[in-house]
């Protein structure tokens, strides 16, 4: 494998997704199975916090705005209080506000293409 790999000891890097758009989860997994990560995915936060627990993941692409009002700020809160570094792969940047901008964490706006999410949690 490749310096770029996304493998770690025992396997490759475990990436928690999070994102309320099935076809644009269903995209990162492949991709990111493409790219040597083993994603798991949620579309909701209960669902992005109960893998959390069962196995925190290396990493996670958290999706800002995920429909009716709800955030991933509870799923964001949570993977920094154990230490697992997230981006945000959001649309929604001229709205982000102090939300946004608070997690300071990298921001990939969508759309973009699968291999600049995977560059970006390599760099995390």
């Amino acid at each position: 494998m490749s310096d770029t790999s996304a493998t770690v000891i025992g396997g490759p890097k475990r990436v928690l997704v999070l994102d309320d758009e099935a076809i644009i989860l269903m995209d990162l997994e492949f991709s990111l199975q493409d790219e040597g990560f083993e994603p798991v995915i949620a579309n909701t936060v209960e669902r992005a916090l109960e893998l959390i627990e069962e196995q925190a993941p290396h990493a996670a692409v958290l999706d800002v705005n995920l429909g009716h009002g709800r955030t991933c700020e509870p799923v964001a809160e949570r993977l920094r209080a154990l230490g697992v570094p997230f981006l945000l792969h959001t649309g929604d940047l001229e709205r982000r506000g102090e939300l946004v901008t608070g997690f300071d964490a990298p921001i990939v706006s969508k759309p973009s293409a699968p291999d600049e999410i995977a560059q970006a949690l390599r760099k995390l």
